[in-house]
């Protein structure tokens, strides 16, 4: 049986490395981009599972990444975490209109990131 594989896309590398230790050590396989555009080239290349998208980003935003996710019929129902180092409302709700499914605001413990990806996960594995 194949690992399951999540998408990590942060233009920060330091964050890049924190969150593939995380998911790698609890037994999940990583793609990782660090811009929409190389996130969506990987999508089109490989599969993945959930994606976990930092919003502040150079170029693409993760939002607009998210929206650009949700147009491909693969990917419209993947399961998606938005990462945040704002509290702002406007984001959260252009995130839930674009369709996310987590929330987190950085900077995110390593328990509340796994909590999060395994209920999506479970909750994708049911539906």
């Amino acid at each position: 049986m194949s690992k399951t594989r999540i998408l990590v896309v942060d233009d920060e590398p330091n964050n890049q490395r924190i969150l593939n230790y995380t998911l790698n050590k609890a037994g999940y396989e990583t793609l990782t981009a660090g811009t929409g555009e190389a996130a969506l080239d990987l999508l089109h290349e490989k599969s993945a599972d959930l994606a976990i998208l930092d919003v502040a980003m150079p170029g693409m935003d993760g939002i607009t990444l998210l929206q650009h996710i949700r147009t491909m019929q693969k990917y419209e129902n993947l399961p998606v975490i938005i990462l945040t180092g704002s509290g702002d409302d406007t984001e959260r709700i252009r995130a839930e209109e674009a369709g996310v499914q987590g929330f987190l605001t950085k900077p995110a413990s390593s328990k509340m990131i796994l909590e999060t990806v395994n209920h999506l996960l479970d909750l994708d594995a049911k539906s």
